[in-house]
C-alpha cells in the first residue's frame, strides 16, 4: 500500500484526490479529496475503484468513507466553467480546490494520474491510482456518488435525455436523445458531439 510506505517515511495526513465525470458530455465535473483517519482500518476493506463497484455498493460505502475521513472536500465544477477553460484545466483546478478545501493540511497528496501544481504539500500522480491507492479509491467513491446524485436530479428536470441511466456519458441512447431534442443547458458545448449538433 502506497499510504503505508508514506507513513513509514513520516507522512501522517495523506490526502487522496479523484474526479468523476471527466468523459461525460453533460453535467458537472465532481472532484473529491480526503484524508482517512486510518487507511489500514478493516472497515475499509471493501473500498476499491468506484468503477468496479455497483451503484448500491458505492452508496453504502459513501457513508463508510465519510465516517472514516479525518477531513474531506467535494468540489463541483459546472458545465460553463468546463466549456470556458476546457476539461483538463477544469479537472486540475478542481483537484487544487478540493485539496485546498480540506480542513487539515495534508503532508502528502496522492492524485489519480494527473500532477497538480500549486499545492502546499508534495504530491505524487499515481498511474491508475484509484486501483492501487486506498485514499484515491475512497475519494473516487465520494466523487462518483455525488455526481450520480446530481445527474439523477438533472433527470427530473430533463427526463428526455435519460440522465438517470447513463449519467451524461455518450451512450447510444444519449446520442439519439441529443439528435432528437438537441443539447440542453447542462450539456458541455465544448465537447465535439454536442458542438456538432449546435453548428449543423
Amino acid at each position: 500500500m502506497i499510504e503505508a510506505s508514506l507513513r513509514k517515511s513520516g507522512a501522517t495526513h495523506i490526502a487522496g484526490v479523484d474526479e468523476a465525470g471527466r468523459g461525460a458530455c453533460a453535467g458537472p465535473l465532481v472532484v473529491a479529496a480526503l484524508i482517512l483517519k486510518d487507511p489500514q482500518s478493516a472497515d475499509l476493506a471493501e473500498i476499491t475503484d468506484s468503477k468496479e463497484l455497483t451503484a448500491r455498493q458505492r452508496e453504502n460505502l459513501f457513508d463508510v468513507v465519510i465516517a472514516h475521513a479525518l477531513s474531506y472536500s467535494i468540489v463541483i465544477i459546472p458545465t460553463g466553467e468546463i466549456d470556458n477553460g476546457g476539461i483538463h484545466r477544469a479537472n486540475l483546478e478542481g483537484m487544487r480546490r478540493a485539496v485546498m478545501g480540506l480542513e487539515i493540511e495534508p503532508d502528502y497528496v496522492l492524485t489519480d494520474g494527473y500532477e497538480i501544481s500549486g499545492l502546499n504539500a508534495p504530491s505524487l500522480a499515481v498511474w491508475k491510482g484509484d486501483q492501487v491507492a486506498l485514499t484515491i479509491s475512497a475519494a473516487s467513491i465520494l466523487a462518483k456518488v455525488t455526481r450520480d446524485r446530481i445527474m439523477i436530479e438533472l433527470h427530473n428536470d430533463f427526463p428526455q435525455y435519460g440522465f438517470d441511466s447513463h449519467k451524461g456519458y455518450i451512450t447510444a441512447a444519449h446520442t439519439r436523445a441529443l439528435k432528437k431534442y438537441g443539447p440542453a443547458e447542462v450539456h458541455r458545448k465544448s465537447f465535439a458531439n454536442v458542438s456538432a449538433l449546435l453548428h449543423k
